[in-house]
């Protein structure tokens, strides 16, 4: 009995212990797998910031410079100052438009034609002429010399600098070149004693092939279009809806095989292997420099093609080995800008007559409807104004309201209702504080629209539950005995409050207050609807001064159709991030300053 008594005991304990072993193991397993999922969520939120932020960050390091042409200016008295006075006043009504275009005209003689000289004139800025309005007429003994000015470049040649719109590819030449000029010296025919033409004719060649492609996908939808209307047809009730539907079948035919037809002869042209084909915008464009000058080729075939002159040719340019191809990323009909300013683009920096700086101007403009003049530091003081007006009202209400509803409110029904409307306050949208400021404060009190005083007071509206309900939690956080000890050395509950609990109480509420400030300092919806929307050039100086902030100043830029608004809105959210994180900051090192322990 004994024996098997000890036997059963020892297997029960090892039967215990193996299911023991195996619930730890499953433990550790889960566990694991707990710890796994926490680093997989953190790994995966990690890299999406890191992707949110590199990109903007990217996009906005296009803005951080800005590009600068410069040339000689000669200042004609005639022109600038006929009186002689020098009066800074007459200077600056002087046609300062008409003399950058002279400018440009003398640097580059060789543009002529209409449409080519309004390219010509945007390469610069369009605000460079006012520039040297106010350079000449606060230096008016230039007056009568010809200086050199440093012009803003264009948003359109600032991007070309930056690769925006593609480079300009040198292509590899083992030929010797000779160009024959007709007799007015615009059209040129070239040869190379190379197949030096071959590789760019092979990728003309491609893009017919891919130009066919997008011509049988059109068709193929309008054979959609011809089942539809056959099957329309088919199942005509009368004559007359029969007839309509057929002719609307005999149109959809007719564009289908013209399609079709037309994707053909270009797939014909693709594939043969001789043959000159014409460059049109559609086509990237290939240039030759030769002999100080461009030639812009319009007809390509393996050995000889024909262009025509975009700038004037010297020296003998017969069996020349002093030439370069070059070729575009872009068609000129892809890209905003042009082969003529491409060439004068390409001829101004082979003068070293281009620089780019530092983008000072970003942070120290106002805004503009040209993307190169265009600044922050109009939102920025608005942006600035507004908080302080916010600042002003929520923080002093707010904190107030925290200490009677906290320390002296009477526990009752109605306190009970305002706890509960405060709460709600705090989840509401904010658009809908945007409608009572648009209602209210514009509509009945008179508030000067787009101002920084209405933009202040909808988002201290907007404000107020979060520091209130920051402020009750700080406060409730103060141990009793402070209280119990503040009273019992004879001070009133008035006394207790603001000496003792309040003091000691404010870090939270200044954490509290400081986290409201930041998300009220990121809202548009509520300060589109008070009109901070409104185009503001001029930097506001006060508080009832038309202005806008910052992340309407974002939201703006974003819809603007110009291309540099892209890096300008970039930089314009990298500004305001770093707000919003120097108030996060602030609020951080507060409450590690002032935490108490208990």
């Amino acid at each position: 009995m004994t024996d098997a008594t000890s036997s059963s005991g020892h297997y029960g304990n090892l039967i215990g212990g193996a299911s023991r072993a195996s619930g730890l193991r499953r433990r550790r397993a889960a566990e694991t797998r707990l710890k796994a999922y926490g680093i997989t969520a953190i790994t995966l939120a990690a890299i999406a910031l890191f992707s949110l932020i590199g990109s903007v960050v990217y996009q906005a390091s296009g803005a951080l410079t800005e590009a600068y042409v410069t040339l000689d200016v000669t200042l004609n008295a005639d022109d600038v100052d006929p009186d002689g006075t020098k009066d800074p006043k007459k200077v600056l009504r002087a046609d300062f438009g008409g003399l950058t275009k002279a400018t440009l005209r003398e640097a580059f003689p060789d543009v002529t034609a209409r449409k080519a000289k309004r390219q010509l004139y945007d390469v610069v800025s369009s605000g460079s002429a006012f520039e040297l309005a106010d350079h000449v007429s606060n230096n008016t003994d230039l007056i009568g010399e010809t200086i050199s000015y440093r012009f803003l470049a264009s948003d359109v040649t600032d991007l070309y600098l930056k690769g925006n719109f593609g480079k300009l590819r040198e292509q590899e030449v083992r030929g010797l070149l000779s160009v024959f000029l007709d007799e007015k010296g615009k059209t040129a025919t070239i040869s190379s004693s190379s197949n030096d033409f071959a590789d760019v004719l092979a990728q003309v060649k491609l893009n017919l092939i891919e130009d066919a492609k997008r011509l049988r996908r059109h068709a193929a939808r309008q054979n959609n279009a011809v089942s539809v209307f056959q099957r329309r047809m088919e199942n005509a009730v009368d004559e007359e809806t029969r007839a309509a539907t057929e002719a609307q079948f005999k149109t959809a035919t007719t564009q289908r095989d013209k399609l079709l037809a037309e994707a053909e002869a270009l797939e014909a042209r693709a594939g043969g292997t001789e043959g000159a084909e014409d460059l049109s915008d559609d086509n990237r464009s290939i240039f030759i420099r030769a002999g100080g000058g461009w030639i812009k080729l319009t007809k390509i075939d393996a050995t000889v093609a024909e262009g025509t002159v975009m700038s004037a040719l010297s020296g003998d340019l017969e069996n020349t080995d002093a030439w370069t191809l070059l070729k575009t990323d872009l068609p000129e009909a892809a890209r905003k800008v042009t082969d003529t300013q491409i060439v004068v683009i390409e001829d101004l920096k082979a003068a070293g007559a281009i620089d780019s700086v530092f983008n000072w101007r970003f942070f120290s403009s106002g805004d503009s409807r040209e993307p190169e003049l265009a600044g922050i530091w109009g939102a920025t003081v608005g942006s600035l104004f507004t908080m302080l007006v916010t600042f002003s009202l929520a923080f002093p209400i707010g904190v107030a309201a925290a200490i009677y509803l906290e320390e002296f409110a009477p526990k009752n029904k109605f306190t009970d209702l305002i706890e509960i409307n405060i709460n709600n306050l705090a989840a509401v949208p904010s658009i809908v504080f945007g409608l009572l400021g648009l209602s209210v404060f514009l509509g009945v009190f008179g508030v000067p629209r787009s101002a920084p005083l209405a933009g202040g007071i909808v988002l201290a509206l907007m404000t107020l539950p979060t520091i209130i309900i920051a402020g009750r939690a700080a406060i409730k956080a103060v141990p009793p005995s402070i209280r119990d000890a503040a009273l019992g050395v004879g001070a009133s509950k008035m006394q207790a409050s603001f000496h003792h609990v309040l003091p000691l109480a404010m870090p939270g509420i200044l954490t509290g207050t400081i986290i409201g400030m930041a998300q009220a300092l990121g809202e548009t919806a509520p300060l589109i609807m008070i009109g901070m929307v409104a185009f503001i050039v001029e930097v506001p100086t006060s508080i009832t001064d038309s202005a806008s902030v910052l992340p309407v100043q974002v939201f703006r830029w974003s819809d603007f159709p110009e291309r540099a608004f892209e890096a300008k809105t970039g930089a314009a959210i990298c500004v305001l991030l770093v707000f919003l994180v120097i108030m996060n900051a602030i609020a951080i090192v507060l409450r590690r300053r002032f935490e108490r322990r208990w």
